[in-house]
């Protein structure tokens, strides 16, 4: 199936090991080496070892459901699919990728607008956004709302750490200057010791600022997207049929503009904004939604 040969990314399959990787490399060096000698017997540990493993609780369910939740696949047809007569039409039909049902020559189908074929999955995707080695699948119509979440949630888990290591950092700094008027010799003797969990800080530190940063990124143009209701693929069909208009923007929109709020709820459900952070289920959107046939109702 076009799933599992997705799964069999060699590329996507090395980035979800360094993903859980690090989301667990973050948690050991924050409980052993952060939280335990920096708050050890004090209410704090507990409460920042708590928040911080809810965060990569759901970090983590996030990811899950973005990785085995379906994108939003194209159904395959039955039975083969006689394109003889449509072909002849293919210059009408392809002249916008966006513009109602289209032929896909790989996939050898129909597929619906908006609707764009995946090299990596070998699949149509409907409202694809991009493939993500990180997800090891593609941002689709169906599961963009569990990938946004994971970029927040990785966001605030970076940021969190970093606070955390910044905060036990400092701490430590305050705590051999107090001692220092101390047994050198017992110093000397935890200098190994002092020298792995500065190395510890310091690689925790690159990770949040590298991963925060890029989620960063990202998450905001994500945003942008669901704003502007056009995938990046549409962004750049639409600005190479701008460059060969020489600039003068197209005669009609490829769908229609609706509010940015009922943009956003399409994508991340009807209900309350709170559970939008929570990796629940959603109904699709009801407005050119996922329930059609695999043949559309051309004229040929």
């Amino acid at each position: 199936m076009a799933s599992i040969r997705c799964r069999r990314d060699p590329c996507g399959f090395i980035c979800l090991l360094l993903t859980y990787f690090s989301v667990f490399y973050a948690d050991y060096v924050v409980i052993q080496y952060v939280l335990i000698p920096a708050y050890s017997g004090s209410i704090w540990c507990t409460l920042h070892g708590s928040v911080f493993n809810v965060i990569l609780l759901l970090l983590l369910a996030c990811h899950s459901k973005a990785v085995f939740s379906d994108p939003g696949m194209v159904p395959l047809p039955d039975t083969a699919i006689d394109f003889s007569d449509l072909r002849s039409q293919s210059n009408r039909m392809n002249e916008r990728g966006c513009e109602g049902w289209t032929v896909c020559s790989r996939c050898e189908t129909y597929r619906p607008p908006r609707a764009h074929h995946c090299r990596v999955c070998q699949r149509c995707i409907r409202r694809m956004d991009h493939h993500c080695p990180w997800i090891n699948n593609c941002v689709g119509e169906l599961n963009q709302k569990y990938f946004i979440q994971f970029l927040f949630y990785t966001g605030m888990a970076s940021l969190y750490s970093l606070v955390l290591v910044v905060s036990a950092w400092v701490w430590r700094i305050r705590s051999e200057r107090e001692e220092e008027a101390g047994d050198r010799d017992k110093e000397g003797e935890e200098s190994p010791s002092k020298h792995l969990i500065v190395a510890h800080y310091i690689i925790l530190l690159v990770e949040s600022i590298l991963f925060g940063v890029f989620v960063l990124v990202i998450f905001y143009d994500q945003l942008v997207s669901i704003i502007t209701d056009e995938t990046p693929i549409e962004q750049m069909k639409n600005k190479l049929m701008k460059d060969r208009a020489n600039g003068t923007p197209p005669a009609h929109n490829t769908h229609t503009r609706k509010p940015k709020l009922a943009l956003l709820r399409e994508v991340f459900g009807r209900g309350s904004v709170l559970c939008w952070l929570l990796p629940l289920h959603s109904a699709p959107p009801t407005v050119g939604g996922i329930t059609y046939s695999a043949l559309p109702d051309y004229d040929v």
